[in-house]
């Protein structure tokens, strides 16, 4: 399908509201991905692309992948093509840090992008947009930078390929990178100020530095901005991440073309919901909407059976005669996330519709579930040094 770029979707009253900044769903349910590609203008990942996904990588899907967490794409064909005839692309992903601790919806990407790399044994460049949060936020530039750093540590202790990974905060970095910077001027003169303002919605009393801001962003995309790791050599890039941050690649892979340069292809993903329903994605200024990654496990059940929407019934003895509703219930959801084995999802599913496992069990299967993931991360997190995570920042040439 064409991309919808450089001009302003249409939303109806009746949408669900999605851009870099908000989610929020019409429905119970959560937010209608199918109705979103076609707003957006992507493609469905479909039976055929994980299939060939398959055979050309020689790996299983990532059960992301298969339940349709990751739901949507850009040129992902392209990709495969590329490793097919054993041709180099690299990986660029990012975070927006606003938080000293970033939450369990935060790893989803992440989660899914160090699967791409062990897989296709390629580069990745991760952004901290750290300027971002400053101009967005009431956050003072050097909190933002602190905030950066951490969650830089939360992000390395996933399992990144220390060989072939570099991380950069924008405050620090582009200050450092002739290159970025003069990508970044070369997008500017590509995007008009009408322009930004129909794809992001920006208004006349933001400030200037929200209306250049989707110019860093794009330059990630574009191998020659990182002369010292690519040798000026112009790569393809995927860029994994949520449906959300895809205003972004809408200008980049238009202004790409006028530059010369590869559009840039993506793979999305859904929103981990809310503790209290799929409305809302997890937010990091809320609490109690949010399992952060250094919540205690005792946190993280009190959390769960206090706040987690149900899908069940008033009574048990209705439960057990018209079963739970694993569409809207949160435990049953956040199980569709971290559990891994398909069969034991599958069998979770059946006796809570039928009724014969109740909301509190359910509850606890995702407490069981989720505690020791966050637990094992938290040995990781522990382990990642000062001197660590500066060897990530470090300019220097990756194994391409």
């Amino acid at each position: 399908m064409a991309d919808q770029q450089l001009s302003q979707l249409s939303v109806n009253d009746d949408d669900d509201v999605v851009d870099p900044w908000n989610v929020a769903g019409k429905s119970e349910t959560g937010i209608d991905y199918d109705k979103l590609i076609k707003r957006f203008g992507s493609s469905k990942i479909d039976e055929e692309l994980i299939s060939r996904f398959e055979k050309v990588t020689g790996h299983k899907a990532h059960h992301l992948l298969k339940r349709g967490v990751f739901f949507s794409h850009r040129d992902m064909h392209s990709i495969l093509n590329l490793h097919e005839a054993g041709k180099k692309f690299y990986l660029y992903t990012g975070r927006g840090p606003s938080s000293e601790s970033m939450h369990l919806g935060h790893m989803i990407p992440f989660m899914f992008t160090k699967w791409l790399q062990d897989v296709f044994n390629v580069p990745l460049i991760i952004q901290l947009t750290d300027d971002e949060k400053a101009l967005w936020r009431d956050i003072k530039i050097e909190d933002a930078r602190q905030m950066a750093y951490n969650n830089a540590k939360d992000i390395i202790a996933i399992g990144f390929d220390l060989k072939n990974t570099f991380i950069f905060n924008d405050l620090d970095f582009i200050g450092q990178c002739p290159a970025f910077y003069q990508n970044m001027i070369r997008i500017q003169k590509c995007v008009t100020y009408n322009q930004v303002k129909g794809i992001f919605g920006f208004g006349d009393s933001d400030v200037i530095g929200k209306i250049t801001f989707p110019s860093i962003e794009a330059a990630p995309a574009f191998s020659t901005s990182f002369p010292f790791i690519f040798d000026n050599k112009v790569l393809p890039c995927l860029v994994p991440c949520a449906i959300d941050q895809d205003p972004y690649f809408r200008m980049t892979r238009d202004v790409a073309a006028r530059l010369k340069m590869p559009k840039p292809s993506l793979i999305h993903s859904s929103f981990l919901p809310a503790l209290q329903g799929a409305q809302h994605k997890m937010s990091a200024s809320d609490p109690n909407a949010s399992i952060f990654l250094n919540d205690t496990p005792k946190q993280i059940k009190n959390k769960i059976n206090k706040y987690a929407f149900s899908g069940g019934q008033a009574t048990v003895e209705e439960h057990r005669e018209k079963g739970g509703n694993t569409e809207v219930d949160i435990s049953y959801k956040y199980l569709s996330f971290f559990l891994e084995d398909d069969d034991r999802l599958a069998e979770i599913k059946k006796q809570y519709e039928s009724g014969q496992l109740l909301t509190g069990e359910l509850k606890k299967i995702a407490i069981d579930t989720i505690t020791p993931y966050i637990q094992q991360y938290q040995a990781r997190r522990a382990a990642v040094s000062d001197d660590v995570m500066r060897r990530y920042f470090q300019l220097r040439k990756l194994d391409c």
